[in-house]
């Protein structure tokens, strides 16, 4: 075996809020029919990487049910695999520490690379030729990094590299960064270097990459950049998944609808779209499954979705199996799965100006977040900045009138 692609697809994703509630972020539902670790998958299988390890940690029966055997990405063949690795002992406290605690399955499978990566990034990459990079250079480590805005430098770690993408610099987050060249988590290891670099730190029980792994390889071992190009973004707040998600409505960089690079995930199976008399759907994506009565417009609904006569939806992303009511109006506005909103119902109106009360950083553009499981009643008027929890179980809500900034839990 040449590579061993390990995702790392634990993570909480505290910033998705009411969306990670239930399930971790790389399960978190995108562009209608897909989850978010979908990509990374599909880009594995894309660039001729069958034995990938899935290192899964919080609330992971959502993602253990979606992955199942792999078969959506042609994993269960006799040459391929998927792993779905949890923690044993104790929980994962690093991006390292959870390499380490599986560091046996790497040992087992002695391939000669291992690619490490994020499950919760939205992206089309060919791995294969970050691969190829990384034996030409002879590399120990190559990072895949990305020129982001300067702005946004500080979120990332950031490396400074020689004229020959050599790495002589690596700060994780720095407050003021020198250089806007930001690492993607996508990591080629030569597999000795790896686990030497890992079992080099015994007494470090939260080893991480970009903290511990990545700073000291640079000074003794050969780690070289791999420049990426292409669209690559972490969904990891309320805006920023709206906006990936409603950028595909229009003319997006990330190209869903290439034949020669397609985005596998296990699909239902549900009969074809409906759309009725009166309904126009405009610049958005519908799923199978939906039926159509009202109007939809730059919005994404996931597959089974209703939308009752004289609705309208706009702005917004709906999830699995939600019911709409009739006459209702919906604007910048992400419903969970499951849940039912009411005939009359006014969803997205009025003051954008007053952030939500208990999380205003996290919702404070307008934005409404409705949970999974709750059946909303007839005239429900909700205005801006609010958040619903989910429910386990169909919940009814008491509430007619619910104003901005509000958290109903």
């Amino acid at each position: 075996m040449e590579t061993l692609a390990l995702i790392l697809a634990g993570g909480r994703g505290s910033r998705l809020d009411i969306l990670s509630e239930k399930r971790s972020k790389p399960a978190v539902p995108f562009a209608g029919k897909f989850r978010i670790i979908d990509f990374a998958l599909s880009n594995c299988t894309n660039s001729g990487i069958f034995q990938i390890g899935i290192l899964t940690q919080y609330l992971p029966l959502s993602l253990n049910e979606h992955i199942g055997v792999g078969k959506p990405w042609d994993l269960d063949r006799r040459d391929s695999f998927v792993t779905l690795l949890q923690p044993n002992n104790s929980w994962y406290n690093g991006t390292a520490d959870a390499v380490r605690k599986n560091l046996e399955f790497v040992k087992r499978y002695a391939s000669k690379y291992v690619l490490i990566l994020s499950g919760d990034h939205i992206y089309k990459m060919d791995y294969s030729k970050m691969i190829e990079q990384h034996k030409q250079t002879g590399a120990d480590l190559t990072i895949a990094a990305k020129i982001v805005d300067m702005s946004e430098a500080s979120r990332f770690g950031i490396l400074e590299t020689d004229s020959n993408l050599r790495i002589n610099k690596f700060v994780e987050k720095p407050k003021e960064p020198k250089s806007n060249k930001a690492s993607m988590g996508i990591y080629v290891f030569s597999t000795q270097a790896l686990i030497d670099a890992i079992e080099a730190h015994p007494d470090i029980d939260d080893l991480d990459f970009g903290m511990h792994i990545i700073p000291d390889m640079i000074k003794t071992k050969n780690v070289y950049a791999y420049e990426y190009y292409d669209y690559w973004k972490d969904v990891g707040t309320y805006d920023s998944y709206l906006e990936a998600n409603l950028e595909l409505c229009k003319n997006p960089q990330l190209d869903l609808y290439d034949p020669s690079w397609k985005i596998y995930t296990k699909s239902e199976d549900l009969p074809p779209v409906k759309v009725g008399t009166d309904a126009t759907i405009k610049t958005s994506l519908v799923s199978n499954g939906c039926i159509i009565d009202g109007d939809v417009e730059n919005s994404v609904l996931s597959p089974g979705v209703v939308v009752g006569e004289g609705s309208s939806i706009k702005n917004s992303v709906i999830l699995n199996d939600v019911i709409i009511g009739k006459n209702c109006k919906i604007e910048d506005t992400i419903i969970d799965k499951n849940t039912v909103i009411g005939d009359n119902s006014t969803i997205g109106t009025g003051d954008k100006s007053i952030a939500n009360k208990d999380k205003p950083k996290l919702l404070s553009s307008g934005l409404n977040v409705i949970g999974k499981k709750l059946i909303l009643p007839e005239g429900l008027v909700v205005e801006r900045n609010v958040r619903v929890f989910s429910s386990p179980n169909p919940k009814e809500i008491k509430d007619k009138h619910i104003h901005a900034g509000e958290t109903i839990k």
